[in-house]
């Protein structure tokens, strides 16, 4: 279960890094002709840049705090964070015509639900 639940919180951390990074460094306009990126378009760049630092602090948080040792529990909170994250990336994509990437945020908010459960629950790291 410790493992699966530091893969899956692995993969976030990177998904989560990727769309971030995207996010914070790439032009407005070539964001907004990248595939999934439509939204960015209808969206002020500020918010846009803000949204990447947040998911640049989720990559950190899912990952960080358990290899320190420093404040664990923010794991799962993080994964939980993550969770109402990818709610508002399945609304947005849903109304610019993106059904696709709101299936992918759907399986990223499930592998988020998951860590959140684990790190809460039956596999909570113990002081």
């Amino acid at each position: 279960m410790d493992l699966a639940l530091w893969i899956a919180a692995g993969l976030l951390a990177l998904v989560a890094l990727t769309g971030g990074v995207s996010k914070v460094f790439v032009p407005a306009e070539k964001l907004a002709a990248a595939p999934g990126g439509e939204w960015t378009a209808a969206a002020r760049p500020g918010f846009v840049r803000t949204l990447g630092a947040v998911e640049l602090l989720a990559a950190a948080g899912l990952v960080l705090p358990a290899l320190s040792g420093i404040a664990p529990v923010l794991v799962p909170v993080t994964a939980a964070c993550w969770m109402l994250l990818m709610i508002g990336a399945m609304i947005t994509h849903v109304r610019h015509g993106s059904a696709n990437f709101a299936v992918l945020n759907l399986a990223y908010l499930a592998v988020a639900a998951f860590v959140a459960w684990g790190r809460f629950g039956p596999a909570a790291f113990t002081a």
